[in-house]
């Protein structure tokens, strides 16, 4: 996270727009003395009055090895992003930067039962059909017999239990109001502009 308070928030409302609109998360983990790596999509949860991250990941994947035991490991999720020019800016003497917006969750991890992770499944699932409306929602029933148990026993749903939930939100906040319009000018309709102007 970018150590300046002023592109910080704690927000959860906020945070957990995010993940709905970018569940895509990157999962890292130190493990066995090395570094490992995973994408996966996240879905934001209230668990007895703790927040959690569930995710699924293959049985191949080699954080999937590490689920019986538990380990910790931080998710990040990167929304919209833009490098910004000193160009656009009115006040002169700029350098370049990039506008960006992250969250960033850490915790220990756990395995989920498979009630749990059918029931992931089945949510983030619904959560990205509706997004594709009018378009009728996919469901499991639209498959064959068998085949969903089949394809879900190559997979391990986890659970990261959160004990840091933070996001940086990058957004010219540290700019005069000049050189902000001046960027937001310049973007146009790049997607970064409507965090920006939602954000000053």
């Amino acid at each position: 996270m970018h150590p300046a308070p002023i592109f910080r928030t704690e927000d959860v409302s906020l945070i957990a727009d995010h993940l709905r609109h970018y569940p895509l998360a990157t999962l890292t983990a130190a493990l066995g003395g090395s570094l490992c790596v995973a994408q996966t999509p996240v879905l934001m949860r209230e668990i007895d009055g703790r927040l959690v991250l569930d995710f699924h990941l293959s049985r191949t994947n080699a954080l999937a090895d590490y689920g019986v035991s538990g380990f910790e490991a931080v998710a990040v999720s990167l929304g919209p992003e833009a490098y910004i020019s000193p160009d656009w800016y009115v006040s002169g003497d700029q350098v370049p930067t990039w506008n960006y917006v992250s969250v960033e969750a850490a915790g220990p991890v756990s395995l989920l039962d498979n009630a749990e992770l059918i029931a992931l499944l089945d949510d983030l699932s619904a959560q990205e059909e509706a997004k594709l409306t009018p378009k009728s929602p996919w469901t499991r029933a639209k498959m064959s017999p068998g085949r969903f148990d089949a394809m879900t026993r190559a997979i391990v749903g986890a659970r990261l239990t959160m004990t840091r939930l933070e996001a940086t939100y990058k957004l010219s906040q540290n700019k005069a109001e000049p050189d902000r319009a001046g960027v937001i000018a310049a973007l146009g309709d790049h997607p970064i502009v409507g965090a920006m102007t939602a954000h000053k």
